[in-house]
């Protein structure tokens, strides 16, 4: 498996060859919405620029399995056993380089939780979570453990057969195909981290979201819009270690 084979596809080039993990990513859901910029600013480090698609910013769910994590140098050893995840991201830049910025990340997996949160300075939350599918049909429940507010996501999800690839320019390209993730410290300090993988084998969705309280924090109500939603039945990707940018 050569995944540097093709970068082709990527909007800046490789940061390096010197890749520290590989993760396998299967049966992705990305469901969208747009929000008003000023909706998300205030959650979002100053240093880091919202980026907009057609004057908007956007909000995503995005609910998947961790297939495997295999450090480099142990491709066929994963570190964990297969996890589901719920993450809710939002798109920013820095210097003029485009990324995903994560609200939260809801996990069972105790590694993740422990190791990833402090290691990449990321938000993670220890959550129940089931992620069933039924044929096309994929069951996915998440509720957020030793929290009064009870953060949650149910939702039913059935996929098309049709795949595509999108297109550069269009607006579902701009929401799946992002190679990089910022976040943030205490002290405010920004921090990359590099992501390299084939481009995403898009399918439409249909979606019936039973309940969704993942934005409550940011008082954020999209309960009247209806999202923009896909499906990917995922790929392998390669993952740098996280650097210090400002």
């Amino acid at each position: 498996m050569n995944i540097l084979k093709d970068t082709s596809h990527r909007p800046f080039s490789i940061y390096s060859k010197k890749w520290i993990m590989r993760q396998t990513w299967r049966n992705l859901y990305f469901i969208h919405w747009p929000v008003p910029i000023e909706a998300l600013r205030a959650h979002i480090p100053n240093s880091l620029q919202i980026d907009t698609f057609n004057n908007y910013a956007w909000l995503g769910i995005v609910a998947f399995v961790m297939e495997g994590i295999y450090p480099r140098g142990i491709p066929a050893v994963s570190i964990t056993p297969k996890f589901p995840e719920v993450n809710l991201r939002t798109y920013v830049k820095y210097n003029g380089k485009p990324g995903v910025y994560f609200l939260s990340l809801d996990v069972e997996n105790w590694a993740s939780y422990k190791i990833a949160k402090k290691w990449y300075r990321l938000p993670y939350y220890p959550a129940q979570i089931s992620f069933r599918n039924d044929d096309q049909i994929f069951h996915c429940k998440s509720v957020r453990k030793n929290n009064n507010a009870q953060i949650a996501f149910r939702g039913t999800l059935r996929h098309s057969q049709e795949v595509i690839f999108a297109n550069t320019g269009t607006l579902d390209h701009w929401l799946t195909e992002r190679y990089c993730l910022y976040s943030t410290d205490s002290n405010g300090t920004i921090y990359c981290g590099e992501i390299h993988h084939g481009p995403w084998p898009l399918q439409k969705v249909d979606i019936d979201i039973e309940v969704n309280t993942l934005f409550s924090p940011f008082n954020i109500d999209l309960s009247n819009k209806e999202p923009i939603s896909h499906f990917s039945k995922g790929v392998d990707s390669l993952i740098w270690n996280i650097k210090k940018l400002h």
